[in-house]
């Protein structure tokens, strides 16, 4: 005799298997959580420069007492006053060698360049014929323009290097401030060179990654009614346009951050301190500031074009690496220069070493992209660098006029370096010959700069990443970009 099983059978057997199946999820959340949060506390240990609390830097809050430039760089002599007894007073002897920036008197102290391009710089003319803001990248330092800026001091513009709060001390202050405080020193050195160049004279901001996306916000405010000095133009380089939404869960690091024992979570990386004028350990912080920050330049550009181009944007010259590990190339185009009504705007795109034996190993082609771009009409100049076409290092410049179908090429004396495939997106401000980050070699073939290290052997040695040391640091064809740069500005 077959027996009939209760009418509620069916449905407890269900809520069984998905309690079973909802606790199951929770354990392997759970489980996952505390193998993140072990590996996290596995990273090396945090040491005076992730830690320090250095109380004079620049916030928003202190603009309103700051006196323009002349105050800024008063409160940052304090500011490093403090870094040197917070940091480098405090670095044990064992970190005391030759590649820790911390360390005093290494070949990474910023103090034994004969400026310490950490800070903010000022180059005065006497009659100037232009004023040039410079704000450098996130994780940077004002040496990023260090060689654009003795060239446009030379052509008789007053330049300002600023350094942006949070930046060229120790990573730490980045790890606390706020993209509020970045904004308020942009205002504060905009009125103080506007102020000191007079009315008469052009005005111009060049911002590089971050600090592109800086000018941007500043641009915006313009537009949007705030009383500032209008940029005649802005010059943008890797610009950061947008950043990937990934970053915003960088959050729930920050919240983890706070419980004793798991403040290694505030840091998406922790690095040995070998490069000078850069942070190599980046904190979480840093990551969801300038999240927030292209999140609102994107909000404010789409209110602004309102279904059409945004009028009495101030033209744009931008330099962008096809291939960008940090900032993707499309999103410069998409969300920006797309947005714009034409008013001069020029883009130039570094292309991929398309040499056959280079190419061979790309991941990645960009050139379906580059192509459609040059079949489009567009609001601004396009300009690609590139060496498509014979089985050649050499390169030239298709270029191609806003409005217009035609693509022009033009044969240029610049050619890639033997092994070098792509640009970076540190890449574009620094010259082959910078004596950081350039491609010089010592007697003998050794490396004699950062941007020359060819370190061989074994992988999961190395206390830095092989992909960081491999990444290009200076620009093959930077003297393209500045001859550029100085024929729009200085006709």
């Amino acid at each position: 005799m077959n027996r009939k099983k209760p009418a509620g059978f069916a449905g407890r057997m269900l809520r069984h298997l998905l309690s079973a199946a909802i606790y199951g999820l929770i354990g392997l959340a759970a489980g996952g959580l505390i193998f993140y949060i072990h590996q996290a506390r596995s990273r090396p240990d945090l040491l005076p420069w992730h830690l320090a609390d250095l109380e004079y830097e620049f916030t928003a809050e202190k603009s309103a007492y700051i006196d323009g430039l002349d105050g800024y760089l008063k409160l940052e002599e304090r500011l490093f006053s403090q870094l040197r007894a917070q940091v480098y007073d405090k670095t044990a002897a064992g970190d005391r060698h030759r590649f820790n920036r911390y360390s005093p008197g290494s070949w990474s102290d910023p103090g034994r360049f004969a400026v310490n391009w950490n800070r903010t710089f000022e180059m005065p003319a006497r009659d100037p014929v232009a004023g040039f803001l410079l704000l450098h990248g996130l994780t940077d330092s004002p040496y990023s323009f260090r060689s654009l800026a003795r060239s446009l001091s030379a052509r008789g513009a007053w330049v300002v290097g600023l350094r942006i709060p949070g930046h060229g001390t120790a990573p730490a202050a980045l790890a606390r401030a706020d993209r509020r405080d970045f904004t308020a020193a942009v205002r504060m050195a905009a009125r103080d060179l506007a102020e000191k160049i007079g009315k008469d004279r052009p005005f111009y901001i060049a911002g590089y990654s971050n600090g592109a996306a800086l000018a941007l916000d500043y641009t915006l405010a313009v537009l949007e009614g705030e009383p500032l000095p209008a940029p005649s133009g802005l010059l943008l380089i890797s610009p950061a346009v947008a950043v990937t939404p990934a970053a915003a869960l960088a959050r729930v690091n920050l919240w983890l951050s706070k419980i004793p024992g798991l403040e290694k979570l505030g840091w998406l990386s922790i690095e040995p301190e070998y490069d000078p004028f850069k942070y190599n350990s980046f904190p979480v912080n840093a990551g969801d500031q300038i999240y927030r920050l292209t999140r609102d330049i994107d909000a404010r550009l789409r209110r602004l074009e309102n279904g059409a181009g945004i009028d009495r944007f101030p033209p744009v010259l931008a330099f962008q690496s096809v291939v960008d590990a940090t900032i993707p190339a499309d999103a410069l185009v998409d969300r920006l220069l797309h947005r714009l009504s034409p008013n001069g705007h020029a883009l130039v795109l570094f292309d991929v070493n398309r040499k056959s034996e280079i190419a061979a190993f790309l991941s990645d082609d960009p050139r379906p992209w580059i192509d459609g771009l040059l079949k489009q009409s567009l609001p601004f100049d396009l300009t690609v660098i590139t060496n498509r076409g014979p089985d050649t290092p050499k390169v030239h410049a298709l270029q191609k006029k806003a409005g217009q179908d035609a693509v022009f090429p033009e044969p240029l004396a610049l050619s890639w370096p033997g092994g070098v495939y792509s640009l970076s997106h540190v890449a574009p401000p620094f010259p082959p010959s910078d004596p950081l980050y350039g491609s010089r070699q010592q007697d003998g073939g050794r490396p004699a700069t950062l941007g020359s290290l060819e370190p061989r052997g074994e992988k999961g040695l190395l206390r830095v990443g092989i992909g960081d040391l491999m990444r290009l640091r200076y620009n093959p064809f930077y003297a393209y970009l500045e001859t550029r740069i100085m024929d729009r500005y200085f006709p």
